[in-house]
C-alpha cells in the first residue's frame, strides 16, 4: 500500500494577531519536516504572513500556496486559494474592500463580496450554511470543497461522517484539514496565553475560551491517514487542490502609474524629456560629456528594466514639494544616478564625482530601484495627502 500523501490547506500564523501562535517560517519548516506535500498559509482576511512563508519555502525548496481565511460578517468562514495571478489580484481587492469599509484593524466582508471576487479561487468551506454552500458551489463549479477536521474530542468520527454526507448531498468533495493554529503541540501554552490577552481574561478564568487540547497543530500524512481512516479521498483532495494552486508570489511585479506623461509621450520618453530639461538647468554652460554619457547609459538601462514610471512618480512628488516650498532631499544609493540629479531628486553632481549607477540600479539584481526622499517633518503630511488625492485611496497606502 503506498504511503499516504497530504497537503495542509488551513493554518494561520501569528500574523493573525492573537489568533495564531507560530511564525510563518516555523510552519513551513515543520510542514517540510513532517513530509507534507505542500502548505497553504491562510491568515484571517489578510495576506500578511505569506511573504515570510514564501521566502522560507523558496529557500527550502518546499511547495507553498498563498491563501486567505475569509471570515465573513455572518460568521461564515472559508479558505480562498488563488489558482493564478489574476485570482490573486481579485482576492487582494476583496481584502482591500473589507479593510477600507471597517475601522482600523478590522475587516467587514459579506457572502456577496466573496461571490463577486471568487473567479479563479479554490474555496475550502470551513463554516458555511448549507444553502450558502450550495450557492457557492453553483457559482464556481468544480472549485468548492467542504473541509473536515479531527481534533480528538470524542465526536470527531460522527462529525466527519456528517460532513461527508453533506458533501455528497450538495455535490462538493470532502477535504481533510487541521485548521492549525500553531506548528507543533508545544506551542499550545503560548496559544493559551494569546487567547487570554485577546479575551481580556486571566488564564484561570478562561474556561472554554481555550482549546480543549493541543491538537490544533500540523500533522504528518501518516497521522492524518489514521485520523481519517475510511475517508482516504479527503486526504487525496488536499493534494489535488495543492496541485491546482500554482500561483507563486514570484509572479508579482511592481506596476507603476502610467498617467504621468504629457503630449502623448510614453513613460520612457517623458523621463528622457524631463531629464534633458533638468540637465540644461543643472548645467547652463552645457552638459559635460561625462554626464551626458552617464545619462544615456542610465536611460538605456531604465528602459530595458521598465522602471521609467517609478522615476516619474518620485519626480512628481519632489516637484510637488518644491512648488509648495517643502524641504526635501533624495539620499542613499540614488545619489549615484545622473538622472536623479537632473530630475532634482538628489544633489550629488555626477560631474564632480565618479558615481557607479549599478550600485543603484543593475540588470544583475532582479529588484526594483529604491529612491529614498526625506521631507521636512512638519510638512510631510501635505505630501502624503497629495499622494492620496492624486492616485486615490484605493491605489495608495502608507
Amino acid at each position: 500500500m503506498p504511503d499516504p500523501t497530504y497537503a495542509e490547506l488551513a493554518c494561520i500564523s501569528n500574523f493573525s494577531f492573537l489568533r495564531g501562535a507560530s511564525h510563518p517560517e516555523e510552519l513551513v519548516e515543520q510542514a517540510q519536516a513532517l513530509g507534507l506535500a505542500a502548505l497553504a498559509l491562510a491568515d484571517i482576511n489578510s495576506f500578511a504572513g505569506v511573504v515570510r512563508a514564501h521566502g522560507a519555502a523558496k529557500e527550502a525548496g518546499f511547495p507553498f500556496i498563498p491563501a486567505v481565511r475569509l471570515e465573513l460578517d455572518d460568521k461564515a468562514a472559508a479558505i480562498a486559494l488563488p489558482t493564478d495571478r489574476a485570482a490573486y489580484g481579485r482576492l487582494s481587492r476583496l481584502i482591500t474592500l473589507g479593510r477600507r469599509r471597517a475601522p482600523k484593524g478590522d475587516c467587514i466582508l459579506g457572502f456577496a463580496d466573496m461571490l463577486a471576487h471568487g473567479a479563479g479561487q479554490v474555496f475550502v468551506a470551513l463554516d458555511i450554511a448549507p444553502a450558502a454552500l450550495r450557492t457557492l458551489a453553483e457559482s464556481f463549479p468544480g472549485n468548492v470543497y467542504l473541509a473536515a477536521w479531527h481534533r480528538l474530542q470524542g465526536d470527531d468520527r460522527r462529525r466527519i461522517a456528517q460532513r461527508a454526507a453533506q458533501s455528497a448531498e450538495i455535490g462538493v468533495p470532502l477535504v481533510a484539514v487541521n485548521d492549525a493554529l500553531y506548528h507543533g503541540p508545544g506551542r499550545r501554552r503560548l496559544h493559551d496565553l494569546v487567547t487570554c490577552i485577546r479575551e481580556h481574561v486571566v488564564i484561570d478564568a478562561a474556561g472554554r475560551r481555550l482549546e480543549p487540547n493541543a491538537e490544533r497543530h500540523l500533522k504528518s500524512p501518516g497521522e492524518m491517514a489514521q485520523l481519517f481512516a475510511g475517508f482516504p479521498e479527503a486526504l487525496a483532495c488536499s493534494v489535488e487542490i495543492a496541485e491546482r494552486c500554482r500561483f507563486s508570489l514570484d509572479e508579482l511585479r511592481y506596476e507603476y502609474p502610467k498617467e504621468l506623461t504629457r503630449e502623448g509621450r510614453s513613460s520612457q520618453e517623458e523621463l528622457a524629456h524631463l531629464t534633458a530639461l533638468g540637465a540644461r538647468d543643472r548645467y547652463p554652460q552645457g552638459v559635460p560629456d561625462k554626464v551626458a554619457a552617464a545619462i544615456r547609459h542610465e536611460l538605456a538601462l531604465i528602459d530595458t528594466l521598465g522602471y521609467a514610471p517609478y522615476f516619474l512618480t518620485v519626480h512628481d512628488l519632489v516637484a510637488f514639494a518644491r512648488e509648495r516650498g517643502i524641504l526635501c532631499q533624495g539620499r542613499g544609493s540614488a545619489a549615484n544616478s545622473a538622472v536623479c540629479y537632473c530630475l532634482g531628486v538628489t544633489a550629488v553632481d555626477p560631474a564632480m564625482h565618479d558615481l557607479l549607477f549599478e550600485r543603484f540600479v543593475s540588470a544583475a539584481r532582479n529588484e526594483p530601484p529604491d529612491i529614498d526622499v526625506d521631507f521636512e517633518h512638519e510638512r510631510r503630511e501635505e505630501v502624503i495627502q497629495y499622494v492620496y488625492e492624486k492616485y486615490g485611496r484605493d491605489r495608495a497606502g502608507l
